[in-house]
């Protein structure tokens, strides 16, 4: 039986961190496992729209990536994802504290995946809710020096 190497979870979680995108954001991948994966902001001033209130693509962001994420560790090490698909509802507005997306993959494909994501707010108010169609990209995989599955 193949599980996920933990070694292999802290590189991803390492690359993630250090990469543009999510460092501009200040969006950190907390968690990771098969199925689900958790992302969390920080919210700072440029969060912010100017209403005073976070602003929806920051929501949208994190939708598309605990999205992402919930659906990538089925895939071969040689395998990326691209979200081809992006439906939310925002359903409360947030002027300040922390928000996580608890993505899960609700059907894994080797070809297309789907993938929830609901947010919430520091007193686990549900800020909003998406969902996400993703296909798998064949040759774009991350390349880490880990292992991501081991056998036992």
């Amino acid at each position: 039986m193949k599980t996920v190497n933990p070694a292999y979870i802290e590189a991803l979680k390492k690359v993630v961190k250090n990469s543009p995108y999510p460092r501009h954001m200040a969006m950190v991948l907390n968690h990771i496992e098969l199925d689900r994966a958790d992302v969390a902001i920080k919210l700072a001033d440029y969060h912010l729209q100017p209403f005073g209130i976070v602003h929806g693509g920051v929501v949208a962001t994190l939708i598309d990536t605990a999205t992402f994420w919930s659906a990538f560790l089925r895939l071969p090490e040689d395998a990326g994802l691209v979200n081809v698909d992006l439906k939310l509802n925002y359903l409360q507005p947030v002027i300040e504290g922390r928000l996580t997306a608890r993505g899960t993959c609700i059907r894994p494909g080797g070809t297309i995946s789907y993938s929830e994501a609901k947010v919430f707010d520091e007193n686990k108010n549900l800020i909003a809710h998406g969902t996400s169609t993703l296909m798998v990209l064949k040759g774009k995989g991350l390349k880490l020096d880990v292992r991501k599955f081991r056998e036992e």
